[in-house]
């Protein structure tokens, strides 16, 4: 009897560890597929730091985890999400087990009869003051389980078919207890700097609590759909695989921060192209003097040092519906680069071209930028859809003297020209007359030459990049080294 106890306590354990590495390995393959990088050798890292926890500790778990496989601070967001969906803080309806009797589960209402507005609802007029009293009193641990509570009363949709946030934050509307609590803590005193510290703290409460709802719904999702599908909803890709036809504004103002550093090392890159491609004047002197060594014969020449300048940049830029969205990325590079090449000169166009280089003054808004440029740049000639060939066109005929031997030419476009013309030997002369010239699609290259686009033609002139985001734009630069 003893064995046959000891081999079911054996599986029961076994059981328990194939569970956990079943969990370990989908948490680590999620991140993977959010688009963190994780290798092989850091889940091992994850494991090992495993043993050296107490495992019931899930903030310790939390942070062996994230000491091991998270490398930078944008990612932690998107790691925590992820381990609150792998390994929940609750299962099931929480909210039964709360030790507050108000926590209970409001009794259900009789068919038919219709609930108060929330304003007026009793039930709900007691959650608020339970929840005044806990963003008063900063109590997290109260928070969550509130939290938990609130999502099982009003967080089901009427059908009862799925959960969601913005019912329990309508019910509750923290947003409108501030007055309330700013003159519980400031006491009818209104100095300016205590009651905007005031202010940030239950500004930050009030943060940490909708985020605590927003993860109570996405847990009960999870239960209800499955972990995998509910992370592929919930998660957002981070902010270097983000697609810039997908970027929010406060996304924009995330990619300028990375945006700077990436413009530099792609100065660097083609002045170093620069002084590769031209060795400099011949230096007479030198060259007779190293003759000496060979009889008077001159076998190595000798060259003057070219006298050191940053580039030129020449930006040609599509501003159609179709890659609207790409162009705030183009004026976000455009506003980078200009500080690192001797000059820049920016161009933009759908079926006419106009130089947008007077909208990007110091200290300009990126967003400001492209309402001026819809407003104010000319670049529409008759039907105001993509005409690649004429917007070439009128761009050597106006602006053709832009492009010099000193300069780099970079186009950025889908290459899509509504089946018109195209003008390759015009855009071959141009190119011929810059001393590189680079194209940048923001379009997936699976759909390069699907439809009306051009892109394998234009490709031959202008060797063409896919760049839908910051990671494909560093190895687009890394590339050119």
């Amino acid at each position: 009897m003893r064995d046959d106890g000891a081999r079911d306590d054996g599986a029961r354990d076994d059981g328990a560890r194939r569970s956990l590495v079943d969990r370990h390995t989908g948490f680590v393959a999620a991140l993977r597929e959010a688009g963190l990088p994780v290798s092989v050798a850091e889940g091992l890292d994850a494991v090992r730091a495993m043993r050296v926890i107490d495992l019931v500790d899930r903030e310790g778990l939390r942070a062996a985890y994230a000491a091991t496989l998270v490398k930078r601070p944008a990612h932690r967001a998107t790691f925590d999400t992820l381990f609150d969906l792998w390994f929940p803080a609750a299962l099931g309806d929480g909210a039964a087990h709360a030790a507050d009797p108000s926590a209970r589960r409001p009794a259900a209402r009789e068919p038919g009869e219709r609930p108060l507005p929330p304003p007026l609802d009793p039930e709900v007029q007691a959650r608020r003051r339970e929840l005044f009293r806990l963003l008063l009193s900063g109590d997290d641990a109260g928070l969550r389980q509130f939290a938990r509570t609130a999502v099982a009363e009003y967080g089901r949709t009427p059908g009862q078919e799925s959960w969601f946030s913005s019912g329990v934050l309508r019910a509750m509307s923290p947003e409108t207890l501030m007055a309330g609590l700013l003159n519980a803590v400031l006491n009818g005193e209104r100095g300016e700097l205590a009651e905007r510290v005031a202010r940030r703290t239950f500004r930050s409460r009030i943060t940490a609590f909708e985020e605590m709802v927003a993860t109570e719904v996405r847990r009960r999702i999870a239960e209800d759909t499955g972990v995998e599908r509910t992370a592929r909803m919930a998660v957002r890709p981070p902010l270097e695989r983000l697609d810039f036809g997908r970027a929010a504004r406060a996304d924009l103002a995330a990619m300028r921060r990375e945006v700077y550093p990436l413009a530099r090392r792609l100065a660097t890159r083609l002045q170093q192209r620069q002084r590769a491609g031209n060795r400099g004047r011949l230096d007479f002197r030198r060259t007779v003097r190293a003759s000496l060594a060979t009889g008077g014969v001159p076998l190595v020449t000798r060259h003057r040092p070219r006298r050191p300048h940053r580039p030129e940049l020449v930006i040609l830029c599509d501003a159609s519906d179709s890659v609207s969205a790409f162009a705030h990325f183009t004026l976000l590079l455009t506003f980078a680069l200009r500080e690192q090449f001797s000059k820049v000169r920016a161009f933009a166009f759908i079926d006419a071209t106009d130089e947008i280089t007077r909208f990007f003054a110091p200290g300009v808004d990126v967003v400001d930028a492209m309402t001026r440029l819809a407003r104010e740049a000319d670049l529409v000639w008759i039907t105001g859809r993509s005409n690649y060939g004429h917007a070439i066109k009128m761009f050597d005929e106006r602006y053709g003297d832009a492009v010099t031997p000193r300069a780099s030419l970079l186009v950025l476009g889908d290459a899509r020209s509504n089946y018109g013309e195209l003008s390759l030997p015009i855009l071959r002369d141009i190119a011929g007359r810059a001393r590189h010239a680079y194209w940048l699609n923001p379009e997936p290259r699976s759909q390069w030459d699907t439809g009306d686009s051009a892109a394998s033609r234009y490709g031959e002139i202008i060797p063409m990049y896919e760049c839908r985001n910051l990671v494909q734009l560093t190895e687009f630069i890394e590339e050119l080294a």
